[in-house]
């Protein structure tokens, strides 16, 4: 019990300290169409006649484009969705983009709790409850005016080092901000309006742009959503909704999709080229299952993947426990076989356990542990069973795959389910019975699997990271 009140203490720091929007100050904003054009003069204070004769063809380090990214590693999607939209820019501009990919908290809080907000946040993720307490206290008035209070009064001066850092081999500081996380949005906008007006203000002057690339996606916490940004991207309907429900303009809103891995890209893009068209569901999907499954050595057979995210939470020993066992009693009364795929993460508990199980003959099952090449384990597999995060779902959609949603964090990931279930890709539950249960019940159907894999590629933005960078350069 200690122990938990300690962690419940914890958390309410975490809370307290985040970011607030609900109640900012008005910040002198760029005009939406200037965006573009204050990123591609390349060196500040440099006026030049045209776009590519400024930011991108210069050979000079010193005259690249340059933009930091900033996040913290409070779940692996953060960073996949900055190191994303920075291998996008790599391939549609190479060698004239350099891209500074921060964690913030990490690298620049004061002291403790801010620099140990990873940490904080595994706690919190364990024990799901005081992540619900915390996250809607963080999102009430009263909580976001604390938050900003709390976090100018101590990080604005670590901070503002961190975005006046040269990017780089550059030696200056970046000509755009883009944020990937939520609490990325209030405290930068403020630092960035005191470095462009010398330190006369904190609430007008600035002329850095600043985007919010939004990761979440089917809900979002209010401070990813903050009107004195340039430009919002966010994946999806509901996220626009919040965006607008927080003062967003509709000009400042941009609706893509999810930045995703480059691996998900479809076509050349994830061969570092950049075509003028693409079908990225056809390149995505077509012939690809055998050629993978011999790729990475599995059986070709019905194949259901199962992933407990980097970090390897969401139950996923229950959850292959049972779902292992029942294809396997499937395989024996059907006179055929299926195929399991476990891939744990960092989760080593989970693989020594999974791989020291007996497993029937009716199922082959393959256990590993943190995987570079997710994309590829994906388009072998038939359908997938994961917590409910944004990333492993856009993914799932573009290689047109059911998804089995077995958790979720209370708050950013709970609209995460019906985002899946209403788009008809995927059910929830918590239960492994039931799970098993439910995917059987899919792969003795290819008439329901033929319907939820066209659902999920109907839902599928493969294009979004490119589109999104495009966008920004």
């Amino acid at each position: 019990m200690a122990r938990i009140l300690s962690h419940a203490a914890f958390a309410l720091l975490f809370w307290a300290t985040s970011p607030v929007t609900a109640f900012q100050s008005t910040f002198n904003r760029l005009p939406p169409s200037n965006l573009k054009g204050r990123i591609s003069e390349g060196v500040r204070g440099v006026t030049t006649k045209s776009r590519h004769s400024s930011l991108y063809m210069q050979s000079s380090p010193a005259q690249k484009g340059t933009i930091q990214v900033l996040m913290s590693d409070t779940g692996g999607g953060h960073r996949a969705s900055a190191n994303a939209l920075r291998d996008a820019f790599d391939v549609l501009y190479p060698g004239q983009i350099q891209v500074d990919i921060v964690d913030i908290y990490t690298d620049y809080g004061p002291f403790w709790p801010y620099n140990e907000y990873v940490e904080l946040y595994k706690i919190m993720a364990k024990y799901s409850f005081l992540w619900k307490i915390f996250y809607e206290f963080g999102s009430t008035p009263f909580g976001l005016i604390l938050n900003d209070l709390l976090l100018e009064a101590f990080c604005f001066d670590p901070f503002k080092e961190c975005l006046s850092r040269p990017v780089g081999d550059t030696g200056k500081r970046a000509d755009m901000i883009i944020s990937v996380h939520p609490l990325c949005q209030e405290l930068p906008l403020k630092i960035l309006c005191d470095l462009d007006s010398n330190g006369n203000s904190r609430s007008e002057g600035r002329t850095t742009p600043f985007a919010t690339v939004v990761t979440d996606l089917g809900g979002a916490h209010p401070t990813w959503f903050n009107k004195g940004a340039d430009k919002c991207f966010v994946p999806s309907d509901a996220l626009r909704q919040c965006a607008k429900d927080r003062e967003v303009s509709d000009s400042q809103i941009i609706q893509y999709g999810l930045p995703i891995r480059k691996g998900f890209w479809g076509g050349d893009y994830g061969n570092n080229k950049a075509p003028d068209s693409v079908d990225p569901v056809e390149s995505n999907n077509a012939g690809m299952k055998e050629e993978m499954r011999m790729k990475l050595g599995m059986a070709d057979v019905p194949t259901v993947l199962v992933v407990g995210g980097g970090d390897g939470m969401g139950g996923i020993t229950a959850i292959a426990t049972a779902l292992g066992n029942r294809l396997d009693t499937d395989g024996l009364k059907d006179k055929k076989q299926y195929q399991m795929v476990v891939v744990c993460g960092s989760n080593k508990e989970a693989v020594e356990e999974l791989s020291s199980l007996d497993w029937g003959k009716g199922v082959n099952v393959l256990v590993n542990g943190f995987v570079n090449n997710m994309d590829e384990w994906m388009r072998a597999s038939d359908a997938i069973v994961t917590k409910a995060g944004p990333g492993t779902i856009a993914e799932a959609s573009i290689c047109g795959l059911p998804c089995m949603l077995s958790s979720f964090l209370p708050g950013q990931e709970e609209g995460n389910v019906p985002f899946v279930e209403d788009a008809g890709f995927g059910r929830y539950s918590g239960n492994p019975d039931v799970i098993s249960t439910c995917v059987s019940s899919w792969l003795e159907s290819p008439e329901m699997m033929k319907e939820m894999q066209e659902a999920a590629l109907k839902a599928a933005r493969p294009t979004a990271t490119i589109d999104i960078a495009k966008d920004l350069a």
